[in-house]
């Protein structure tokens, strides 16, 4: 292996310390998380239990569900849990890794082409984009991701450059890894890997479609190895797939974490939606406003008309709630932001809320369409700096002829075919989080760097109306950022809004009145100009230790602890309203939430166990991940993310009593939850064969987050 370039790398302490401001904003405060996204802790803490549940990615220690995602990030991160323990920073640390790596490779891939200046430029704006640093600090997927396809993308330039098969066959093979990391999103990236070695392999068409069969060849045995491993296994041998709706990882890969991705549509097919949202009738409400289609046994209230009668799996009866959830009042009053209080729940504290009726759409990503990116909801994600992109685009393509088309047409191309799709894709897109657009920042870093460069040149030797590109980006750009900005005066105060306009504005002057003279610091106007506009992204960036971050799903902002970023979500709260989705606990046992171990019910299941394999069975993760990931008990979790999966039947639940494996149950206040009739059947057919616990027994004082009931169910 060439390892010159390490030694090269090593020398430029501009990058070094690039790299520091990377670790330091990925990784700074990440041991204050304990718990990060519970859900993938979770699954981490019984992955560490058995090769049988590593190897699935289970969710619960019983192997009965896995994670809706595949499992090569989490593989790497219970590796790291095996080494240094199980906690939160050591589940985050292959992330902050990753997002470090990333940086790297960025300046890697720029700078043989386009120089050590473009590099280093590049490599700081992919290290402070916003969205990059939210999610790198999490033990979420993305980040990862990004490195693996950079990766990809190193070995697709290094087999290009050299004419190796080998290096090409890495890079689809990695994009095949990206599949097993987070599916179909890794093929985001695929028509620019197709159209640039068409485009930049020195080989006849012949050649070119061989090496590219082999090629797709290689990318779909990566990819669907794992899939069709776990699908030729017998249901019974194997955990069911979580959220997958037919108990298939193909159907999970191409429906749940696939189309359904830009349509919207959250069911996806198996018994009433499996991949909806707990407690709406395994419908995710959509973004025109309307919702599920009708009520189901164990939804409180009704769906009807695009209304909800009462909170997500909160309000209503208080009967079917969201597992772990306290049930409302039934009017409409259940703590979260204020709005009706009707009995059909607060629908206007996300700025459109579940409807989108205020742009805001599920998950505060604002409204379809072409200007969907600089949107409130999601501009100051990662798109800070594509106005600065464009004018290097131009700039860039500026000299393109048919007999000038040069390698550095061709790169551009690439970061062009690479970004031009995902950004199409999150313009249209029915249904993503926030962080997903993370798949932006390594395009629009590269193309920021290599285009300073340009444009400083154009702007240095041209007389013409391309060497005013680079006043007209900077100026442009500053606007635009003052945009990001400025609704978030009453919060960080306005000197951030005014002070970068204001920068960006005297900058341009000064490009302006030095234009044509031969002055020292010229050059450090031109590279003022660049570095003016990376304040709002560096403030942006560290926003999630300012403020505090959401670990499930992480944004960047002043209100990034909401999990929502933009303007209109729960700021300050933490919480998608009334399913206390903070990562730190919110206001009661939800999606993202946990109390932590009750003491006094791990002490009496402990005392009482008479051999059972599994301390107790949970209703849902968020119930049981404190004691896997605090206490390497071993629990039973009777569904998925969804509370919607078909883990269990009633039969499959009474094999599991007989076979002497578990004998507690807790019960969560609102029972299963969840659309689907066999969850409640689960529930009463504890109900009916257990013997309830006296709560003085085993809750003690510590009531919060294990509210519910305690049975023990023996079939003698």
């Amino acid at each position: 292996m060439d390892v010159g370039w390490i030694k090269k790398t090593g020398s430029d302490r501009v990058l070094l310390a690039i790299m520091l401001l990377a670790a330091f904003l990925y990784g700074y405060g990440i041991w204050n998380d304990q718990y990060v996204n519970t859900y993938y802790t979770t699954a981490v803490g019984s992955m560490l239990q058995s090769f049988h549940n590593f190897f699935f990615a289970s969710l619960d220690s019983a192997g009965s569900v896995t994670v809706d995602k595949p499992p090569v990030t989490f593989w790497i991160q219970a590796i790291s849990a095996w080494v240094f323990g199980l906690h939160g920073w050591s589940v985050i640390l292959p992330q902050v890794m990753a997002g470090v790596g990333s940086v790297l490779l960025v300046y890697l891939l720029v700078k043989p082409t386009f120089g050590r200046t473009a590099a280093r430029l590049g490599a700081l704006a992919m290290a402070t984009t916003p969205v990059a640093a939210a999610v790198s600090r999490t033990n979420n997927i993305d980040a990862m991701l990004v490195f693996t396809l950079l990766l990809a993308a190193w070995f697709l330039f290094r087999g290009i450059q050299r004419n190796t098969i080998g290096s090409l066959l890495a890079a689809f093979a990695l994009i095949g890894v990206g599949f097993n990391e987070k599916m179909l999103q890794a093929y985001m990236v695929l028509p620019a890997f197709y159209f640039f070695y068409l485009l930049a392999a020195k080989a006849d068409w012949k050649k070119k479609t061989g090496i590219l069969a082999a090629c797709t060849a290689v990318l779909l045995v990566v990819s669907l190895s794992w899939a069709v491993v776990v699908d030729s296994i017998p249901a019974s041998k194997r955990p069911y797939m979580g959220s997958s709706g037919t108990n298939s990882v193909l159907n999970l890969a191409f429906g749940y974490n696939g189309v359904s991705r830009l349509t919207g549509d959250r069911s996806t097919g198996g018994n009433g939606g499996g991949g909806g949202m707990p407690a709406m009738n395994g419908e995710m409400p959509s973004l025109n406003g309307t919702t599920g289609q009708g009520a189901a046994e164990g939804t409180p209230g009704t769906a009807d008309g695009g209304q909800v009668n009462g909170a997500v799996g909160q309000n209503g009866t208080g009967d079917g709630g969201m597992p772990g959830q306290p049930s409302g009042d039934g009017t409409g009053n259940d703590g979260r932001p204020s709005g009706t209080d009707d009995g059909r729940g607060d629908r206007t504290g996300m700025n459109g809320g579940f409807g989108g009726g205020g742009g805001g759409g599920m998950f505060n990503t604002g409204t379809a369409g072409p200007l969907r990116l600089f949107q409130s909801e999601l501009s100051g994600q990662a798109s800070w700096l594509l106005p600065f992109a464009a004018f290097a685009c131009i700039g860039l393509f500026a000299n393109l002829r048919r007999r000038n088309f040069t390698q550095k047409h061709k790169e551009t191309l690439f970061w062009l075919a690479w970004l031009v799709p995902v950004m199409g894709f999150f313009s249209i897109a029915g249904f993503f989080h926030q962080y997903y657009l993370i798949m932006m920042a390594p395009p629009i870093a590269v193309l920021v760097g290599a285009g300073w460069s340009q444009l400083w040149s154009l702007y240095r030797e041209r007389s013409g109306w391309l060497s005013w590109l680079l006043p007209a980006a900077v100026l442009v750009t500053a606007v635009f950022q003052w945009y990001i900005i400025h609704p978030y005066d009453d919060t960080i105060g306005s000197g951030w809004s005014i002070g970068i306009l204001a920068a960006g504005i005297v900058v341009t002057l000064l490009l302006v009145v030095l234009k044509g003279k031969e002055k020292p610091f010229v050059y450090a106007a031109g590279v003022a100009g660049l570095l003016v506009l990376l304040i709002g992204p560096v403030y942006w960036a560290a926003t999630p230790i300012l403020y505090g971050g959401n670990s499930m799903t992480p944004a960047a902002g002043p209100d990034s602890d909401s999990g929502f970023g933009g303007r209109g979500g729960a700021a300050g709260s933490g919480e998608f309203p009334g399913m206390g989705m903070n990562g730190s606990g919110g206001t009661g046992p939800g999606r993202n939430s946990t109390a932590g171990v009750n003491e006094n019910l791990l002490a009496y299941l402990e005392q009482n166990n008479d051999g059972e394999e599994y301390l107790f069975a949970a209703m849902d993760y968020g119930t049981a991940a404190p004691y896997i990931i605090d206490e390497n008990a071993k629990v039973v979790i009777l569904n998925g993310f969804n509370a919607s999966d078909a883990v269990y039947t009633p039969d499959s639940l009474k094999a599991l009593v007989e076979s002497g494996k578990v004998k507690y149950f807790l019960v969560s206040s609102g029972g299963m939850g969840g659309g689907r009739g066999g969850n409640s059947e689960l529930t009463a057919w504890i109900t009916e064969n257990g013997t309830e616990v006296p709560a003085a027994e085993w809750q003690g004082a510590e009531t919060v987050g294990n509210s519910g009931t305690l049975y023990e169910v023996t079939l003698n």
